[in-house]
């Protein structure tokens, strides 16, 4: 038996369920999930190793590198910004960044940015790992590439590129990184735990990540869903855009390491708990149960989850939905119901908010699998507490 450490609500017990089947039968080593209804905690739970490969237990206070979810939270500058009147979504992102005009990209508009439309998924030139984590190389390649497609024309979601887009946009708007406005604005006043940017007195709480394989099916589950053949032999040639796209920076960085931890990349070098990551969520959709208040105002909560793109991703290969910064729930990614908007991260690791139902939702893992939008461990948790908020509510 795994220890699963942790508390939940009445009524939240299916989570627990799954979430202890996570780490004896699909695959976990060590993970963390927490839920927010109503700006109240009903989840919190733990269990596993800090390292997949160690012995070192996942502690109440465990902290991961959490991949893509970080696009999530990154969002949440450029759209306070515009909530206090700093910035305008539809002006061109040369407004405020002169030098990104380049290329033909004079009148791309800011909220492109966030919805992966811009056309800038890739670079031609690849950065190395110490020239993508010093703030200075990736936001002059960005400004300087031309785009893949006619940007506004069709999206692809920008796995890497995302990071010096937003961090360069927010760092000429305010005269702060963006890691450091979140931290300032956000993460202070809410009491996260979660850091697009690791303080070095914060990386003893952080555990490790590591790829493992995931656990055969059971005969009974059937056959295992493959990729399309259109999918996968896009991640196999090295001049495809899905390739390209996240392998901007190449060879791909140790996300081990505390250089890359430290670094304020917006699409994925955030680290965070579970509990942090669904207080998060919980903010933007309502007050918390302490007294804290709402982040987004009804406006900026609409806009945010407004969809913006739609269908085929140019890089992904299947259907996806972005709103502005945030993935929308959809076959390709899916959460807890049509009003859902969050992120993944590649490997696992999920967060959300569903507004119809008051309920914010975090997965954080140590032990990547290969999933890129929606992996059957973050699945299993959803589903339960699908059912659990369902029979609540009779």
């Amino acid at each position: 038996m795994v220890d699963v450490q942790g508390t939940v609500a009445d009524g939240y017990e299916p989570v627990r369920d799954a979430f202890r089947a996570n780490l004896t039968e699909r695959g976990d080593r060590g993970a963390a999930v927490a839920v927010y209804r109503d700006g109240h905690k009903v989840v919190d739970l733990w269990g596993g190793l800090a390292d997949p490969h160690g012995r070192e237990p996942w502690a109440e206070d465990t902290a991961q590198v959490v991949r893509s979810v970080t696009k999530g939270p990154a969002a949440a500058v450029p759209h306070l910004l515009h909530q206090r009147g700093r910035l305008d979504l539809d002006a061109p992102v040369g407004t405020y960044w002169p030098e990104f005009k380049a290329a033909g990209k004079e009148r791309v508009p800011v909220r492109h940015l966030l919805t992966h439309r811009a056309g800038l998924p890739a670079l031609d030139t690849p950065l190395t790992p110490r020239q993508a984590l010093d703030g200075v190389f990736g936001p002059r390649a960005v400004a300087a590439q031309a785009p893949a497609w006619e940007p506004g024309t069709a999206h692809g979601y920008h796995a890497q590129t995302y990071s010096w887009l937003l961090g360069e946009l927010v760092l000429r708007v305010t005269g702060r990184s963006l890691g450091r406005w979140f931290a300032e604005e956000i993460a202070a006043p809410l009491g996260l735990d979660l850091w697009i940017g690791l303080p070095a007195d914060r990386a003893h709480r952080v555990g490790r990540i590591a790829e493992v394989d995931a656990p055969p099916a059971p005969a009974s589950a059937g056959l295992r869903v493959r990729p399309k053949r259109e999918v996968a032999d896009a991640w196999r040639d090295p001049h495809s855009l899905t390739r390209r796209a996240f392998g901007a920076i190449d060879p791909q960085p140790d996300e081990n390491d505390p250089a890359y931890r430290a670094a304020e990349l917006a699409a994925s070098s955030g680290v965070a708990t579970a509990r942090s990551l669904a207080r998060f969520y919980a903010a933007l959709i309502g007050d918390l149960g302490d007294g804290t208040r709402r982040l987004y105002a009804p406006a900026t909560l609409t806009q945010a989850r407004t969809e913006e793109s739609a269908g085929p991703d140019r890089v992904l290969l299947v259907a996806t939905r972005f709103g502005l910064g945030y993935m929308l729930h959809g076959p390709s990614s899916p959460m807890l119901g049509p009003g859902s908007f969050g992120h993944p991260g590649r490997g696992g690791s999920l967060a959300f908010a569903d507004p119809e139902t008051g309920l914010a939702f975090a997965y954080v893992t140590n032990s990547l699998q290969k999933s890129v939008t929606s992996d059957p461990r973050a699945q299993a948790l959803v589903r339960a507490l699908r059912r659990a908020a369902a029979d609540g509510d009779r």
